[in-house]
């Protein structure tokens, strides 16, 4: 008989021979069928009704699986029939007793009961039958030592006996080993139902719950600027007296009181139900003309209101002494209110001034300013301000190497004259008309409706990222299903999705949005919709099809981020199966023949680009300080170059901040001997509202330097660049498989990224860029394109999401650049460690709650382990914190900061006075709530025990334990899984950082037993074996910490 796993690849083949494909699932299934059913012909009949059609290669099927398989409860083989004739002849023979005597029968009876007894102790087979057979085979060995006359003539059929009996004991023990496997698929078979139960669940929930943020725009609008009003404090004691009164049976003023209480919860409810009317009429009415008489009825109904609030936070707001309350009177002191006394300082402005949290700072700088710039003498005096030109002591040489030479295009705009009503619409439409794209807009539908993959490829500026989406919009292919364009960066997906609604002239959020992790922007009526590639990753848990879409546009492909790349092998296999999803890979660079080979020889459209000349301009030597280079180069910019803004292209958040201090100090201090200079910072976790100031339009006599990270070089477009400097330099991830070491260095650019760069400043007029290094360093140093992501990143998180959406076989996935073995590898057995996947690599129930979580699987484990130890609130904390980074603190990191943040009421005050960063915790708090809603959805239960901190470190550390490590003699740590000996200083680490050497991050203690009761799967007693009793070097610290 053939063994299990054979049977299951036979049954595999067949199926896939018959029905033409084959599951693990489906092969359990067939062999189930089999095992219970009674004969071949049953088996046809089920398998019809399963689906499979009723023809003659069928009915051969069942016959086959039939007689392989092992059936439950079937009858009497011939077999176990020979074998019960031969031990009935074996029990017949042995009465006789020619060559028997008494003696010889007592030692028998002795022996024989010392065997069965030693047989009894040695037992180890589960069914009763089987303590039959082993009985049966005691008699025939006790006969035959004592009748060997008798049966001379049979001992053959003894030989065939005993041989038969040695192989259906081994056949017993295979059988047992059929049924171990058999309790370990039907494990994995509740496993998954486990799993699509859960994700049916998901489902549900998503249903009932899915709230669209555009909805809250609408209706809270207002909300968000209007107080919550609180009793006031007169109120308070008028509520306190009243209770006091109750507590004494004292009714004499209980109608008083109830009346006074009752108006005010009427003046409550009439004030709110002003405020929806207010809200439901500009809801309802919006874009519609009204006659006079209703818009004066709705100015009525307004200003009503305003007065009343204003009334109602007047008398909230007394301008007077207030005696302190007193907390240490009566029968002893209220801890609770004499803490609080602490934390009334940090208390927000409110009303109009809430909405912006540096009003106080800023009406200090004014007054600065008005001080600085107290002048004496006549006012009518002139002044001659161009008298002199300013000289700076340091300054940079730098030598005109090349241009760049562009294309212009006429601008076929009409200059008629308009009303003053539709000037921003005309406008808009008539730089529609004038970006490159526009003269290619039939060439470009009608290639789309003959092709099902386009690769586009135009420059930067040209208008593919927000002009095609509106010209399929206008073609009607919205009519089938929504358009969705991918964005690498968040920044450039809501940027141009603000863009598009103004060209379409409708409000942001209804027929044009954007979806970003915190912010879904979309409504049911949205065609056109912006988003993050990861973002669109998410929507492949729940469609996998894509099926309400119509056309999906992959921008910036160039870019080859690691979402970007694990789109293209999802949508290229969605585009086979689904003719008629239209499919665009949209790039800004010329190589385009690699993406044309990856969708199977798709076509290529090109776009010539509308560049102005740019001038290249390298340095005479290497600058040592690219830093200090940039800041003396936009000063020398500033001084003497023609008017036009600045874009400083810098490695990221640190380094930006730290150029905009230096900015400001120097500005500052120069006053007005130069003129104003804007400065405009860009970076993906700046608010949207600083954001969008670079968009704005430069003040006449002033200039704009924007500082932005490498989102600049072309998820965005900013009008009126004419200078970009370009130290060289960026920020790239990078990861080590074998030391699991994941590191953010600063290396080289690649030529493409700096002609990407150069080609900023060209877009509106002839442009200059400088770039902070020698032009021997351009050609020499500089490799030709960036490494794509996948290659060089962690793909723990890759593969975990690639498991949730159906796809097993990762090392023969489409991927455009396959990853390094080794790393995959690495990922797999991680995720096999965190119990993320089973022994089959098939995704766990586990695996399945930790892929809606958008972390680390790491730090996903560890929040769904804090189901466990009943501390998922706290857990929840630090996974946020964690998320953000290291941007938290201005000053040493030795604080805890979110609790005492919130008991704050998120206070900003706090922060300033904490030197904690205000975005970066609003940022947290943020991810915080996502998570918390996340865990409602794959149904963790949230509970907080604070008090338990071996609890929350064992949380940790399950998710972290091969994190590990432990101190040595010379005072560092090494990692467990090391076979040197160790010192038991035991630690949990979040992340390693390689600058001078390897730094751990995010420390926690641990105790050594926990890995081994936590994960007993990874580690062993001896590895985590405590040597106490070795002492400690003197004189050495905990180093690298």
């Amino acid at each position: 008989m053939a063994s299990d796993k054979q049977l299951r690849d036979w049954v595999s083949d067949k199926l896939m021979s018959i029905q033409g494909f084959s599951t693990s699932v489906l092969v359990h299934y067939v062999i189930g069928l089999a095992k219970d059913s009674s004969s071949a012909g049953d088996l046809v009949g089920k398998l019809v009704e399963y689906g499979f059609s009723s023809s003659a290669e069928t009915s051969s099927f069942a016959a086959d699986i039939y007689a392989k398989v092992p059936r439950k409860g079937r009858g009497v083989s011939n077999y176990q029939k020979q074998e019960r004739e031969a031990a009935k002849l074996v029990q017949k023979q042995s009465t006789y007793k020619l060559l028997a005597d008494e003696d010889d029968d007592e030692v028998d009876n002795h022996t024989t009961s010392s065997a069965s007894a030693s047989s009894k102790s040695r037992k180890h087979f589960r069914r009763k039958a089987q303590d039959q057979d082993d009985g049966k085979d005691d008699d025939v060995r006790r006969c035959g030592s004592h009748l060997l006359v008798v049966l001379l003539s049979h001992a053959e059929t003894i030989a065939q006996v005993s041989e038969r009996s040695v192989r259906r004991r081994t056949e017993e023990v295979d059988d047992e080993d059929g049924d171990d496997t058999l309790d370990e698929e039907q494990e994995i078979l509740r496993e998954q139902q486990e799993r699509a139960q859960l994700e049916k669940n998901m489902r549900e929930r998503d249903a009932v719950h899915t709230r669209k943020l555009f909805e809250l725009m609408l209706l809270n609008d207002f909300r968000l600027q209007l107080m919550e009003r609180q009793l006031s404090k007169e109120e308070q004691e008028e509520l306190t007296r009243r209770s006091q009164a109750l507590d004494k049976n004292d009714t004499s003023d209980l109608r008083n009181f109830s009346r006074q209480a009752y108006l005010l919860k009427r003046r409550d409810k009439k004030i709110d139900e002003i405020r929806d009317e207010i809200l439901d009429h500009e809801y309802i009415f919006q874009g519609v003309k009204l006659t006079p008489a209703e818009e004066n009825d709705f100015r009525y109904k307004k200003k009503i209101y305003d007065l009343v609030k204003d009334h109602v936070e007047s008398a909230d707001d007394v301008d007077e002494y207030k005696m302190p309350e007193a907390y240490d009177m009566g029968e002893g002191v209220n801890q609770e209110k004499r803490f609080s006394v602490a934390m009334q300082r940090y208390k927000d402005p409110e009303g109009k001034d809430k909405m912006n949290p540096f009003a106080e700072q800023e009406a200090w700088e004014e007054h600065q300013i008005g001080k600085s710039k107290l002048e004496f003498g006549s006012k009518d005096r002139n002044r001659s301000s161009n008298e002199y030109q300013f000289v700076f002591d340091d300054q940079i040489d730098f030598v005109k190497s090349s241009v760049i030479e562009g294309t212009q295009f006429e601008d076929d705009s009409d200059q008629e004259t308009i009303d003053a009503k539709d000037i921003l619409k005309r406008e808009l439409q008539d730089e529609r008309k004038t970006l490159p794209i526009y003269k290619f807009r039939d060439e470009l539908l009608k290639a789309v409706d003959e092709y099902q993959v386009i690769v586009i490829v135009g420059e930067t500026g040209s208008g593919k990222t927000t002009q095609i989406p509106q010209y399929l919009h206008e073609a009607g292919y919205t009519a089938r299903g929504k358009v969705a364009c991918t964005q690498p960066r968040r920044v450039a997906a809501m940027s141009v999705a603000a863009r598009v609604s103004q060209e379409m002239g409708v409000k942001l959020g209804h027929e044009v949005g954007y979806s970003i992790r915190f912010e879904d922007c979309t409504s049911e009526k949205t065609m056109i919709k912006y988003m993050t590639d990861g973002m669109l990753l998410r929507e492949f848990l729940g469609e996998p099809d894509l099926a309400g879409y119509s056309v999906v546009m992959v921008d910036e492909a160039h870019e080859r981020t690691l979402s970007t790349d694990i789109l293209f092998g999802l949508v290229k296999d969605i585009a086979r199966f689904r003719p008629d999803l239209k499919l665009l890979i949209s790039s800004a660079t010329l190589d385009a023949e690699k993406f044309s080979d990856y969708f199977d020889s798709a076509p290529i459209f090109k776009i010539p680009g509308r560049r102005y000349p740019v001038e290249v301009h390298y340095t005479k030597a290497p600058e040592a300080d690219y830093i200090d280079a940039a800041i003396v180069t936009i000063l020398q910019i500033h001084v003497t170059q023609p008017p036009g803004d600045i874009l400083v292209f810098l490695t990221g958040q640190e380094e930006i901040e730290t150029v905009d201090e230096i900015l400001k100090h120097k500005t500052r201090g120069l006053g007005t001997k130069i003129p104003e200079l804007n400065i405009c910072p860009i970076y993906a976790n700046l608010p949207t509202e600083l954001q969008a100031k670079i968009f704005e339009t430069t003040p006449e006599g002033s200039r704009k330097v924007v500082l932005a990270t490498n989102i600049a070089e072309t998820s965005l477009t900013i009008d009126g660049i004419k200078y970009v400097i370009d130290p060289g330099f960026c920020k790239i991830k990078s990861y080590n498989p074998r030391t699991g070491m994941e590191s953010l260095l600063i290396n080289p650019i690649s030529k493409a990224s700096a002609n990407q760069r150069a080609g900023r400043s060209g877009r509106t007029g002839p442009g200059k860029c400088f770039r902070l290094y020698t032009s021997y360093n351009y050609m020499h140093d500089l490799e030709d394109n960036t490494v794509p992501e996948i290659q060089r990143t962690n793909l723990a998180n890759v593969v975990l999401t690639l498991k949730s959406l159906g796809i097993h076989d990762l090392v023969n996935f489409d991927f455009m650049d396959p990853p390094p073995s080794e790393a995959l590898l690495k990922a797999l057995e991680q995720l096999f460690a965190l119990s993320a996947l089973n022994s089959r690599g098939e995704l766990t129930k586990t695996g399945r709650r930790m892929a809606e979580f958008p972390l680390d699987p790491m730090l996903s484990k560890m929040i769904v382990a804090s189901e466990k130890y009943k501390c998922s609130d706290e857990v929840m904390s630090i996974a946020s914190m964690l998320s953000i980074g290291n941007s938290i603190f201005y000053r040493p990191k030795d604080k805890q900061v979110y609790n005492s943040w919130r008991e704050t009421d998120f206070s900003t005050q706090w922060c300033y006075e904490n030197y904690i960063q205000v975005r970066s915790m609003k940022r947290a708090r943020d991810i915080r709530d996502q998570l918390e809603g996340l865990m409602e959805r794959v149904e963790i239960e949230v509970c907080s025990n604070a008090s338990d901190l071996d609890a929350i470190k064992k949380a940790i550390t399950s998710g972290f334990f091969h994190h590990s490590a432990r101190l040595q003699k010379n005072g560092s740590y090494r990692t467990v899984k090391n076979p040197q000996t160790l010192l038991p200083r035991w630690v949990i680490y979040h992340e390693l950082v390689l600058t001078t050497k390897e730094y751990m991050r995010q420390v926690t203690e641990l105790k050594p037993e926990w890995l081994v009761e936590i994960a007993p799967h990874y580690y062993q007693l001896k590895d985590v074996d405590d040597a106490g009793s070795k002492k400690l070097p003197k004189g050495q610290g905990r180093a690298a910490l």
